[in-house]
């Protein structure tokens, strides 16, 4: 097996000078050679751009000059955001011929950083519901017929992180995009503050939704990429909340065990058993381990969140998508379809009583924090389900937080009962990333779970 490094372990490496980027690079390129047949993760590798900014940034290392900390390290990025030169196809065949005039910030900053950009992972169509091509790396029948779903709709971001065909990814979150895929696939992920990161460039599905965050194995893996993502600018100053204080190793703070909230009732009523031993059992070991577990009372009715995001996000993709749907709605898939037809039938009213009540959300929200650090509460509601049932699976569990535009870590807890990856959100107060941050890497050194699925031995 070649083994990979974490993109934290690589960085160090390439600053020790004990690793190349093109050495890393061909490591990535070779796994991508091997597994992505099967789990086809990759819209485009961009082999040859990859290769010479892999040459040029290891002649920078040897003369100790360092862009930044992700210098030398492959990433790639979800088919929705712009990478300059490459198409944006959004996963539409509306978008085949499109080709990016420019980086978005999100990349500008990556590469600024010293980042290899590898190429466009796989997108389910405009980010929203229809199924994904790719296949998930923890299905136990991966090499026959696949059964069950990695998720969406990063789905290729997330395959190719948990893989180790890149060592981090960007992606995306309007409803569970980020946390979703990452839960199925048995990687971390960061959905940070809502408007912390900038969004241009991004073809959008909901204005008030819409996250970009990163996507990689290990919580420092993903707050070395937060570093690097520039704020945006419609939101000002607040954007950085997404940078470090000072030059602080995140990865050397101590952090005392966190006082983590439990919130019961919708949550422990809707998660399948799979889940909720899962989640017991890893709220046990952070209780060893020393932290504090509480109760949190709300009248938050989590239930009644579903409906209000998905109104507002159907108004608003058929806002973006409106002409090309009156034009060509043969070329959808049938369930943005779905999607667009309830967006485009909401009334005017209706549409301003749910951005009235998602208003009045976000500030119960706030609240939840007065007497913890942070939230716990299960990723997803059931492990990965098959494919031919639920396609991408639901976002019960993470449209809650894209509606409250609460920052999010999401980390694997271990592998349930039915051999298929756990994972827990670490849901934190409003512009507070980088501790939550903190805390959710306290609590990964707890569970300590191995990541690395089966396939990605293989090589």
């Amino acid at each position: 097996m070649s083994e990979l490094p974490t993109l934290a372990e690589a960085a160090d490496r390439i600053r020790a000078q004990t690793l190349s980027p093109v050495e890393l690079l061909d490591r990535c390129l070779d796994r991508i050679d091997r597994l992505d047949g099967r789990l086809r993760a990759w819209v485009v590798v961009d082999r040859e751009a990859a290769r010479r900014a892999a040459q040029q940034l290891a002649i920078e290392a040897v003369r100790g000059e360092f862009r930044g900390p992700l210098h030398g390290v492959p990433i790639g990025v979800k088919d929705i955001i712009d990478v300059a030169g490459l198409p944006t196809r959004a996963g539409s065949p509306l978008r085949e011929n499109h080709v990016a005039a420019a980086d978005a910030p999100v990349v500008a900053g990556l590469r600024r950083a010293g980042a290899v950009i590898l190429g466009k992972t796989v997108t389910v169509e405009f980010a929203c519901f229809d199924p994904s091509p790719s296949r998930n790396p923890w299905d136990p029948a991966i090499n026959d017929a696949p059964r069950h779903t990695p998720g969406g709709s990063s789905s290729g971001s997330a395959v190719a992180a948990a893989a180790g065909m890149c060592l981090g990814a960007l992606g995306t979150q309007t409803g569970g995009s980020l946390v979703r895929p990452s839960t199925y696939c048995g990687v971390a992920t960061c959905k940070p503050t809502y408007a912390v990161v900038s969004r241009v460039g991004v073809v959008p599905v909901s204005y008030h939704f819409d996250h970009v965050g990163p996507i990689a194995r290990r919580i420092a893996d993903l707050e070395l990429m937060m570093r690097c993502l520039p704020a945006d600018d419609d939101f000002g100053p607040r954007g950085a909340a997404a940078a470090p204080s000072g030059e602080l190793d995140f990865r050397r703070q101590a952090i005392r065990p966190p006082r983590l909230g439990t919130l019961g009732g919708f949550w422990e009523e809707t998660a399948d058993d799979n889940i909720r031993q899962a989640t017991h059992a890893a709220i046990e070991r952070l209780t060893a381990a020393g932290a504090a577990i509480v109760p949190v009372e709300t009248d938050v009715n989590f239930s009644r969140i579903q409906p209000m995001h998905r109104r507002i996000m159907g108004v608003e993709a058929a806002t973006v998508h409106c002409e090309d749907y009156r034009r060509r709605p043969e070329a959808f898939g049938p369930l943005i379809r779905r999607l667009l037809d309830e967006g485009l039938a909401c009334s005017a009213v209706d549409y301003a009583a749910a951005l009235a009540e998602l208003r009045g959300y976000r500030r119960r929200v706030a609240r939840l924090f007065d007497s913890v650090d942070a939230l716990i509460v299960p990723s997803t509601h059931t492990t990965a389900p098959p494919t031919l049932e639920t396609l991408t699976g639901t976002s019960e569990f993470q449209a809650p937080w894209s509606a409250a535009g609460a920052p999010v870590a999401s980390i694997p807890s271990g592998l349930a009962a039915d051999g298929l990856p756990a994972a827990v959100q670490i849901v934190g107060r409003y512009h507070d990333d980088r501790r939550l941050l903190a805390i959710a890497q306290w609590c990964e050194t707890v569970f300590d779970f191995d990541n690395v699925p089966p396939i990605a031995r293989e090589v």
